[in-house]
Protein backbone atom coordinates (compact mmCIF):
# COMPACT_ATOMS: atom_id res chain seq x y z
CA UNK A 1 0.00 0.00 0.00
CA UNK A 2 1.48 3.25 -0.89
CA UNK A 3 2.16 5.98 1.81
CA UNK A 4 0.59 9.36 1.04
CA UNK A 5 2.65 12.36 2.23
CA UNK A 6 1.14 15.25 2.45
CA UNK A 7 3.31 18.68 3.73
CA UNK A 8 1.68 21.75 5.44
CA UNK A 9 3.07 24.81 7.38
CA UNK A 10 1.10 24.50 9.80
CA UNK A 11 2.04 23.29 13.54
CA UNK A 12 1.29 19.63 14.58
CA UNK A 13 0.92 17.82 17.24
CA UNK A 14 0.57 14.24 18.54
CA UNK A 15 -3.08 13.32 19.02
CA UNK A 16 -4.38 16.50 17.63
CA UNK A 17 -6.50 17.85 14.70
CA UNK A 18 -4.63 19.47 11.72
CA UNK A 19 -6.65 21.70 9.49
CA UNK A 20 -5.61 21.74 5.93
CA UNK A 21 -6.25 24.65 3.25
CA UNK A 22 -5.53 26.06 0.56
CA UNK A 23 -2.64 24.41 -1.64
CA UNK A 24 -2.62 21.35 0.65
CA UNK A 25 -5.99 20.75 1.14
CA UNK A 26 -6.63 21.36 -2.54
CA UNK A 27 -4.06 18.38 -3.05
CA UNK A 28 -5.94 16.10 -0.37
CA UNK A 29 -9.57 16.02 -1.86
CA UNK A 30 -8.47 17.39 -5.89
CA UNK A 31 -5.31 15.59 -6.39
CA UNK A 32 -5.35 12.61 -4.63
CA UNK A 33 -8.78 12.61 -4.17
CA UNK A 34 -9.31 11.45 -0.37
CA UNK A 35 -12.34 10.96 1.02
CA UNK A 36 -13.02 10.85 4.98
CA UNK A 37 -11.06 7.68 6.89
CA UNK A 38 -8.38 7.60 4.37
CA UNK A 39 -4.66 6.99 5.65
CA UNK A 40 -2.08 10.47 5.31
CA UNK A 41 0.85 11.59 6.80
CA UNK A 42 1.56 15.21 7.24
CA UNK A 43 4.94 16.69 7.59
CA UNK A 44 5.88 20.49 8.39
CA UNK A 45 9.26 19.98 7.76
CA UNK A 46 10.23 19.09 11.70
CA UNK A 47 12.02 16.61 10.73
CA UNK A 48 8.84 13.83 11.96
CA UNK A 49 6.05 12.64 9.74
CA UNK A 50 2.49 12.85 11.38
CA UNK A 51 0.44 9.85 10.35
CA UNK A 52 -3.52 10.43 10.34
CA UNK A 53 -6.47 10.20 8.77
CA UNK A 54 -9.22 12.26 7.19
CA UNK A 55 -11.54 13.39 8.82
CA UNK A 56 -13.65 15.43 7.23
CA UNK A 57 -13.46 17.39 3.43
CA UNK A 58 -15.81 20.86 3.56
CA UNK A 59 -14.96 23.27 0.89
CA UNK A 60 -11.46 24.58 0.84
CA UNK A 61 -10.80 22.62 3.87
CA UNK A 62 -9.72 18.99 5.20
CA UNK A 63 -9.28 18.02 8.49
CA UNK A 64 -6.87 15.32 9.16
CA UNK A 65 -6.90 13.47 12.78
CA UNK A 66 -3.23 12.29 13.96
CA UNK A 67 -1.76 9.98 15.71
CA UNK A 68 1.57 9.95 17.41
CA UNK A 69 4.09 11.68 15.25
CA UNK A 70 7.21 9.35 14.20
CA UNK A 71 10.61 10.11 13.60
CA UNK A 72 11.18 10.54 9.72
CA UNK A 73 14.46 9.29 7.45
CA UNK A 74 16.97 10.44 8.37
CA UNK A 75 19.11 13.11 6.69
CA UNK A 76 22.67 12.58 5.42
CA UNK A 77 25.53 13.21 7.19
CA UNK A 78 26.93 15.41 4.55
CA UNK A 79 24.92 18.58 4.22
CA UNK A 80 25.20 20.19 0.70
CA UNK A 81 24.23 23.62 -0.20
CA UNK A 82 24.46 23.52 -4.06
CA UNK A 83 25.32 26.75 -5.71
CA UNK A 84 23.05 25.77 -8.92
CA UNK A 85 23.68 27.89 -12.05
CA UNK A 86 20.06 28.71 -12.78
CA UNK A 87 19.73 26.49 -16.62
CA UNK A 88 16.85 27.31 -18.73
CA UNK A 89 12.90 26.00 -17.87
CA UNK A 90 12.57 22.32 -17.41
CA UNK A 91 16.37 21.94 -16.49
CA UNK A 92 16.20 24.11 -13.70
CA UNK A 93 13.09 21.97 -12.32
CA UNK A 94 14.77 18.82 -12.65
CA UNK A 95 17.68 20.01 -10.91
CA UNK A 96 15.75 21.27 -8.08
CA UNK A 97 13.52 17.82 -8.14
CA UNK A 98 16.31 15.39 -8.00
CA UNK A 99 18.84 17.37 -5.17
CA UNK A 100 15.82 17.14 -3.21
CA UNK A 101 15.41 13.70 -4.38
CA UNK A 102 19.33 12.86 -3.38
CA UNK A 103 19.35 14.63 0.03
CA UNK A 104 20.85 18.51 -0.61
CA UNK A 105 20.81 20.44 2.35
CA UNK A 106 19.76 23.95 0.31
CA UNK A 107 19.70 25.17 -3.30
CA UNK A 108 21.38 28.33 -4.07
CA UNK A 109 20.36 29.31 -7.55
CA UNK A 110 23.03 31.52 -9.22
CA UNK A 111 22.98 33.87 -12.09
CA UNK A 112 25.95 33.70 -13.42
CA UNK A 113 27.75 35.58 -16.39
CA UNK A 114 26.65 32.80 -18.92
CA UNK A 115 23.13 32.13 -17.50
CA UNK A 116 20.31 31.93 -20.50
CA UNK A 117 18.04 33.30 -18.14
CA UNK A 118 17.68 36.93 -17.08
CA UNK A 119 14.84 37.68 -14.35
CA UNK A 120 13.80 40.72 -12.75
CA UNK A 121 13.37 41.13 -9.19
CA UNK A 122 9.46 40.05 -9.85
CA UNK A 123 10.52 37.02 -11.72
CA UNK A 124 12.71 36.17 -9.12
CA UNK A 125 10.79 35.57 -6.46
CA UNK A 126 7.88 33.68 -8.06
CA UNK A 127 10.90 31.34 -9.56
CA UNK A 128 11.83 30.62 -6.16
CA UNK A 129 8.56 29.99 -4.98
CA UNK A 130 8.17 27.82 -7.95
CA UNK A 131 11.68 25.78 -7.06
CA UNK A 132 10.59 25.70 -3.29
CA UNK A 133 7.08 24.19 -4.20
CA UNK A 134 8.88 21.35 -6.71
CA UNK A 135 11.32 20.83 -3.58
CA UNK A 136 8.12 20.14 -0.99
CA UNK A 137 6.36 17.86 -4.01
CA UNK A 138 9.90 15.93 -3.77
CA UNK A 139 10.20 15.79 -0.37
CA UNK A 140 6.17 14.50 -0.63
CA UNK A 141 7.46 11.55 -3.10
CA UNK A 142 10.28 10.47 -1.13
CA UNK A 143 9.56 10.40 2.11
CA UNK A 144 12.02 13.07 3.21
CA UNK A 145 11.03 14.87 5.99
CA UNK A 146 12.77 18.11 6.02
CA UNK A 147 12.53 20.71 3.46
CA UNK A 148 15.70 21.87 1.76
CA UNK A 149 15.68 25.40 0.93
CA UNK A 150 15.05 27.49 -2.37
CA UNK A 151 17.34 30.35 -2.19
CA UNK A 152 16.15 33.54 -4.29
CA UNK A 153 18.44 33.78 -7.74
CA UNK A 154 21.14 35.87 -6.89
CA UNK A 155 24.58 36.51 -8.65
CA UNK A 156 27.26 34.85 -8.24
CA UNK A 157 29.28 37.63 -6.27
CA UNK A 158 25.94 37.65 -4.08
CA UNK A 159 25.79 33.93 -3.84
CA UNK A 160 29.53 33.35 -2.89
CA UNK A 161 29.08 36.21 0.15
CA UNK A 162 25.95 34.44 1.90
CA UNK A 163 26.22 33.43 5.37
CA UNK A 164 26.16 29.90 6.39
CA UNK A 165 28.14 28.05 3.54
CA UNK A 166 30.14 25.17 4.68
CA UNK A 167 33.83 25.35 5.16
CA UNK A 168 34.54 22.58 2.07
CA UNK A 169 33.43 24.81 -1.08
CA UNK A 170 34.38 23.22 -4.34
CA UNK A 171 33.25 24.21 -7.66
CA UNK A 172 33.14 21.80 -10.66
CA UNK A 173 35.96 22.04 -12.91
CA UNK A 174 36.57 19.87 -16.16
CA UNK A 175 40.43 18.92 -16.08
CA UNK A 176 40.89 19.87 -12.20
CA UNK A 177 43.77 17.92 -10.76
CA UNK A 178 41.67 17.13 -8.32
CA UNK A 179 38.50 14.47 -8.06
CA UNK A 180 35.40 15.57 -6.62
CA UNK A 181 35.11 12.08 -4.49
CA UNK A 182 38.40 13.36 -2.69
CA UNK A 183 36.83 14.43 0.97
CA UNK A 184 38.49 15.19 3.39
CA UNK A 185 37.63 12.68 6.32
CA UNK A 186 35.16 13.63 8.80
CA UNK A 187 33.60 16.24 6.36
CA UNK A 188 30.32 17.35 7.42
CA UNK A 189 29.36 19.86 4.96
CA UNK A 190 30.12 20.87 1.22
CA UNK A 191 29.09 24.26 -0.35
CA UNK A 192 29.05 22.90 -4.35
CA UNK A 193 29.61 25.24 -7.35
CA UNK A 194 28.46 24.63 -10.90
CA UNK A 195 27.99 27.10 -13.62
CA UNK A 196 24.85 27.00 -15.76
CA UNK A 197 25.00 26.28 -19.33
CA UNK A 198 28.40 28.19 -21.17
CA UNK A 199 29.75 27.38 -17.66
CA UNK A 200 31.52 29.77 -15.75
CA UNK A 201 33.57 32.73 -16.63
CA UNK A 202 37.50 32.96 -16.21
CA UNK A 203 36.71 36.21 -13.69
CA UNK A 204 33.89 33.98 -12.02
CA UNK A 205 36.14 31.40 -11.29
CA UNK A 206 38.58 33.62 -10.70
CA UNK A 207 36.26 35.01 -7.56
CA UNK A 208 35.03 31.90 -6.60
CA UNK A 209 38.80 30.77 -5.73
CA UNK A 210 39.10 34.02 -4.05
CA UNK A 211 36.50 33.10 -1.94
CA UNK A 212 37.79 29.46 -1.09
CA UNK A 213 35.88 27.17 -3.60
CA UNK A 214 38.57 24.70 -5.14
CA UNK A 215 38.42 23.16 -8.21
CA UNK A 216 37.02 19.71 -8.91
CA UNK A 217 36.89 17.34 -11.76
CA UNK A 218 34.06 15.02 -12.33
CA UNK A 219 35.39 11.95 -14.91
CA UNK A 220 36.41 13.00 -18.33
CA UNK A 221 33.47 13.82 -20.10
CA UNK A 222 31.82 17.15 -20.11
CA UNK A 223 28.26 17.22 -18.82
CA UNK A 224 25.16 19.50 -19.19
CA UNK A 225 24.83 21.61 -16.32
CA UNK A 226 21.90 19.19 -15.51
CA UNK A 227 23.65 16.56 -15.38
CA UNK A 228 26.55 17.53 -13.64
CA UNK A 229 24.93 18.80 -10.68
CA UNK A 230 22.63 15.00 -10.16
CA UNK A 231 25.94 12.97 -10.73
CA UNK A 232 28.18 15.30 -8.90
CA UNK A 233 25.28 15.25 -5.67
CA UNK A 234 25.44 11.61 -6.26
CA UNK A 235 28.88 11.00 -6.56
CA UNK A 236 29.24 13.12 -2.36
CA UNK A 237 26.45 10.95 -1.47
CA UNK A 238 27.69 8.19 -1.79
CA UNK A 239 31.49 9.09 -0.43
CA UNK A 240 29.62 10.12 3.01
CA UNK A 241 27.51 6.77 2.68
CA UNK A 242 24.18 8.25 2.45
CA UNK A 243 23.91 5.94 -0.81
CA UNK A 244 24.71 2.60 -1.09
Amino acid sequence: MRLIRVYTDAVLRDGELATLTGPAANHVARVLRLRAGDAVTLFNGDGSDYPGRVRSLTGQRVEVELGSRTPGLPESPLAVDLLQGVARGERMDLVVQKATELGVARILPVLAGRSVVRLDPRQAQRKQAHWQAIAISACEQCGRSRVPVVGLPRSLAESLAQDGLPAGRFMLAPGAPVALNELAPGTAGVALLIGPEGGLTDAERAAASQAGFEPRALGPRILRTETAALVALAVLQSVSGDLR
